[in-house]
Parts: C-alpha cells; structure tokens; sequence
C-alpha cells in the first residue's frame, strides 16, 4: 500500500467514515471469518510478488488454477453422490442421472461395506443399503455398473478401509466388459489418516492400513495410470467442526505422510504424486471458501517442490473435488438448502475446483429423492451455463480482500503444518490426540455461538416458522437385507470353495510379507472370495485399531 493511500484511507475514516459509525453503528463490534481471520472493513492494496506468490493459471505456484483456461475449456466433472439399498437400484440412479446430464458417478457405500463386512454379517444388521450400496462380492459391482461403460466415465469411490479391494472389484468388472485397466478413469477415497481423526470407518492399524495405500500407488503407477490413488479429504475434518483453516492444514499434513510412507518404499516422488488428488467441504462464507482453495494449491505447490523436490508440475498441483457443505444443511425449512448449496456451489467453482457435488434439500432429513437430486444437479448447470463464472478464470483474483484472506489462510495453515512436523507428523499428532482436540475445540466454540444468537442460521436460531413437514422422504425397503443374505447364500453355495480357500491361505501369506497386495485382490474377487472373507483373513494378521484414550 502505497503512502499516498494510507494517507487518503486516513482521511477518510477521520471525514467520512466517522460520522456515519457515530449515528449508525455497526452490526457487530467485529468481524470474522469461520477461522477467526479479521475482515477489514475496507480491504486495501496489498504489496504482492505477483509471479511469485499468484502467477499464472497452469503454471506453479498453481493459485490461479491448475489449468491454462480451466472452465473455458470444459466445465468441472459433475457428480452427484448416490448409492443406496441394492446395486440393481443404485444403477438405476446412476443412470438416471447420466441421463441428466452428470458427467462423472460417485459412490456411496453403506457402512458395513465401509468397514469391510459383508451383507450377511451379524455385525451388519439393521445397516445393509442404509447409507449408501451395499456390495459384498464382484457380482454386486457387476450389477452397480450394469450397462455404465467404464472406459466412457469416470467414477469415484469413497471408500477408504477396504479402498484397494473395492478397487480391484472395479478393475475386474472392466475386465468382464472388455476394458483395458489402462484406459479406467476415477478416484478412491483410501484417506485411512482423516478415519483416525474424523470419521471412524478404519479397520486395521496405521501401520498395515498405510501398506494398503502404497501398494495401490505402485500398482495403479504401473497399470491404472490415468486413476486418482488417493483423495486426501478435508471434508469429513470440516463436517467435524473444523475451521476452514484445519480443514487445509490437517488434510495437507495427512498427504505429507501419504508421501513420506510412498518415498520410505522405495519409490520416487515423481512416479506417484500426479496421481494424488484432494476433496475438500464448501461451506457458506463465500470469499473465505475462495481464499481457502487458492491457498490450498499455492502451499501444495511449495510444499512438493521445496520439501519433496518434485520436478514434474504434475506433481505440484493440487486437484480436488468438492463436496457443499453436509452439515450445514437443516431439517427446519429444507428448502433453504438449494439456496445455501447455491452459495457454496459457487464458491467451489470461483475458487477452481475439478469436480463437484452439490447437497440436495431433503439431505438433513433422508437420503435424497429423485426430484431433489436433480435439482441439485440443475444447480451446478445453471452455474456453468448462465451464471457467467465459468468464463474467466480465477475471476476473483486481485479482489483485495480474497487476497488477503487467501494470504492469512495459508500463514494459519503453514503454522499447523509446523507443529505437527515438530510432534513427529500426522501419526503421531493422532495418536496425541492432537488434531481431534483442535477439531473439537472449533466445533465447540462455533456450537456456543450458534446458542448464543451470534451465529445466525436462517430457520434454526432465527426467522423460525411453525412448519410440519411435508417434503416427501426417501426410504430404504427394510427387505433388502433378507434378499441380500439369499444372494450370498446363492453365491457360496456354486462357487469353488476349494480355490477360495487356496486363495485365503495366499491372501493370509501375502499379508506377513511385503508383496504388493493388489493382484491378489483382483484374483480373490474374481473367484467370488466376498469382500468380508477378505477383510476378514487381513483382520486376523493385522488385528483392528483401537483409538487411544485420551486425558
């Protein structure tokens, strides 16, 4: 800022400014973003290194978009996440909403299969279909992608436990359609560090869970190359309570040791970091989720180049997926959430993300119906298409105020970074309980001040109506789970059970020594070995984590 406008700024708060506060005063005596970051009532010029610290789209350090002409090109891959009951009802989804115009699938696993057991499962009862697909065997993946070409779209999984036996059931069902590995596009979720923080789907311990991740690095290095290994997930750190701050700074010190286990195995970091990818939340405060997605690929940038030693701009860029805000929606006036989805929606495309999934209305309440997840698709292509956004890129740059906040983000997620390396990095700040405590702490302070009135939230804590609900509600057919049980009852009893055997003894074998994992994977489901008999021949090796107590 130059002294002629520090002089002109303070004339005119001593001239202007002075006289409407004293008749008028502000709503709040400050104010904040979600991360606590001060907004200056007036944002002024700021002295940048403009190629240094922004430079330009597709070239390092990436904070105006990973590439050259972003949505000028072709828009962001829209997915709706969708999965739920059968995979013959969950394709039926799919294809429903390809036929909308989606240009990407998500799955949603339910959570037995998130934990690596099957349908059939006492452990699963009252849960098969609830939250997501269920799928036990590779005839299930079969019947998901029923009539979905595999090498015509690209597919998301968030999965992270079991991520490399789900996986090898997607390559094996391209198989059976005819399609080279080579040409599958998608992403795993396989983030088994933000389990341990946030979320609580882990199966085994660090140790053989991070095994799993690098072994499926090495083999998608060499045979799935165009597949995202991993999707580090701030998400489920900010459905947690996390500020917009923790959300980047705990995601990237998980991708720091992501990368620290691939290096101590020998590999290079070249040879796997471009198939790195990251998923991060959109909440509601529009410019400070600008600011924290540009920051995010400028600190990723540095840190790969500097601390890594990347030579490959691959390597270097930070691509995401965004999901809106789950837990910000409510149950109260559910249709106030196609507008807060709108915002976040924006906020994810002004600040250059890859992909993109937008929340339905009903989501607080049910999982979503038909009608609510197309109009949640509808709101990513009314963006696209007739909002304007999409024609520039980065058109948010230079705004003195996402610059600054985009600067304080990323000097409140490198002093995170710092103490985390000073702890010994993200395993040991888990097992300290260090980023839950910080999670918690953020939740809990955000929850006070929503109880308190100075978090407004329109229809919860403010602007009620007397409402009874009468949005239609999508239910799960409590029936699914006996059909379930038949069907794997079917499939044990006209498989070969000796080759499966054989195949359990290998996987236990395999498991206490350092063979890559992955074949035998794709081997075992392709004799109809379930994904609970895998999980479960891994369980008596490795054991089941067990968090620490803390205090």
């Amino acid at each position: 800022m130059t002294k002629e406008i520090e002089s002109k700024y303070e004339q005119w708060q001593d001239e202007t400014l002075k006289q409407v506060i004293g008749k008028y005063p502000e709503r709040k005596p400050e104010f904040e973003t979600t991360s606590g970051i001060e907004v200056p009532r007036v944002a002024l010029p700021r002295e940048t290194d403009y190629l240094n610290d922004l430079g330009f789209p597709g070239e390092y350090p990436f904070t105006r978009g990973v590439q050259p002409t972003m949505y000028r090109g072709r828009f962001w891959t829209m997915r709706q996440y969708a999965g739920y009951a059968s995979a013959e009802e969950s394709n039926a989804r799919y294809r429903y909403l390809l036929e909308q115009g989606q240009t990407g699938l998500s799955v949603a696993f339910d959570l037995p299969t998130q934990i690596g057991y099957d349908s059939d499962d006492p452990i699963a009862a009252g849960e098969v279909g609830k939250v997501g697909v269920a799928i036990s065997s590779l005839r299930d993946m079969q019947a998901l992608f029923a009539g979905i070409p595999l090498d015509k779209v690209s597919t998301s999984m968030t999965i992270n436990a079991p991520a490399a036996v789900l996986l090898a059931m997607y390559i094996a069902v391209a198989r059976g359609q005819g399609v080279e590995e080579r040409k599958l596009r998608g992403t795993i979720q396989n983030d088994i560090l933000k389990e341990y923080i946030a979320r609580g789907t882990y199966i085994y311990p660090p140790k053989p869970s991070m095994r799993l991740i690098t072994d499926v690095f090495k083999y998608c290095r060499e045979q799935v190359p165009n597949w995202n290994t991993i999707s580090i997930s701030g998400y489920h750190i900010r459905e947690a309570g996390s500020t917009a701050v923790q959300e980047v700074a705990f995601t990237l010190v998980n991708a720091i040791a992501y990368v620290e286990a691939a290096l101590k195995t020998g590999m290079q970091v070249d040879d796997f970091a471009d198939q790195l990818s990251f998923f991060f939340a959109c909440h509601n405060n529009l410019l400070e989720e600008v600011a924290k997605f540009r920051a995010a690929r400028r600190i990723w940038a540095r840190l790969m180049r500097e601390r890594f030693a990347s030579q490959n701009p691959k390597s270097q860029m930070l691509r995401f997926h965004t999901q809106t805000g789950g837990s910000t929606l409510t149950a109260q006036q559910p249709e106030n959430n196609i507008v807060r989805t709108t915002l976040q929606a924006l906020a994810a495309v002004l600040g250059g993300t890859q992909s993109l999934h937008t929340n339905s209305m009903d989501e607080a309440l049910s999982l979503p119906t038909e009608k609510a997840v197309r109009i949640a698709l509808r709101t990513q292509q009314i963006i696209a298409n007739e909002s304007g956004v999409a024609d520039s890129v980065d058109p948010l740059a230079g705004s003195y105020l996402v610059e600054q906040l985009t600067d304080e983000i990323e000097q409140g997620v490198l002093a995170y970074i710092r103490k985390v390396d000073e702890m010994g990095g993200a395993l040991e700040a888990i097992e300290l309980g260090y980023i839950q405590n910080e999670i918690q702490d953020a939740a809990y302070r955000y929850q006070k001040a929503v109880e308190s009135g100075q978090e407004i939230i329109v229809g919860v804590n403010a602007y009620q109506i007397d409402e009874s609900m009468e949005l239609e509600t999508m239910k799960v057919d409590p029936a699914i789970e006996a059909a379930r049980r038949q069907d794997l009852e079917t499939l044990r009893a006209g498989r070969d059970e000796a080759r499966v055997n054989a195949l359990r003894s290998q996987l236990d074998t395999a498991a206490r020594s350092d063979t890559n994992l992955v074949p035998l994977f794709i081997e075992c489901v392709e004799n109809d070995m379930t994904l609970g008999e895998i999980c479960n021949t891994l369980r008596a090796v490795w054991g089941e984590y067990q968090p620490p107590v803390w205090g």
